[in-house]
């Protein structure tokens, strides 16, 4: 039935040879792949709990690039993205993963300093001084 239905055989190819070489990881790929992923984790980890660096703005750069890293090793290892596989348009893939990436993380970034630039209390303000409440009372009065 299924020649019937899918006659593989008269094209000259059966269902194993639609699979390219190397669209499939070996067992020691995953593997280095799954190393390199909890390594990639477990720095940023270590940098966080034991504020080694001890200025936040710089730890949460480098999470960032570990971040950024960790994007391109799983794309690597475990979607196999390379340019031998699929003509290189895996490959043209990876690249389009990569630069929006960048533009995501250099936003965040960007959006980060300005709200915490224009929207956070400085030092110069006095938070402490009471709130004329009387002229709020005189403006409920008003017409």
């Amino acid at each position: 039935m299924s020649d019937a239905v899918h006659p593989h055989d008269a094209h000259g190819h059966g269902h194993d040879d639609h699979h390219e070489e190397g669209a499939h990881g070996s067992f020691g790929s995953y593997m280095i792949g799954f190393g390199l992923s909890v390594i990639l984790t477990a720095i940023p980890f270590w940098l966080v709990m034991s504020n080694v660096l001890g200025n936040p703005q710089l730890t949460g750069v480098i999470i960032m690039a570990f971040a950024a890293v960790q994007v391109v090793v799983h794309m690597i290892y475990f979607l196999h993205m390379n340019t031998r596989v699929e003509g290189g348009w895996s490959f043209m893939a990876m690249m389009l993963t990569i630069v929006l990436v960048v533009i995501v993380l250099s936003g965040s970034m960007w959006v980060m300093y300005h709200l915490n630039a224009n929207m956070m209390p400085h030092p110069d303000m006095n938070m402490s001084a009471p709130h004329d409440m009387g002229a709020m009372q005189n403006m409920s009065e008003m017409p």
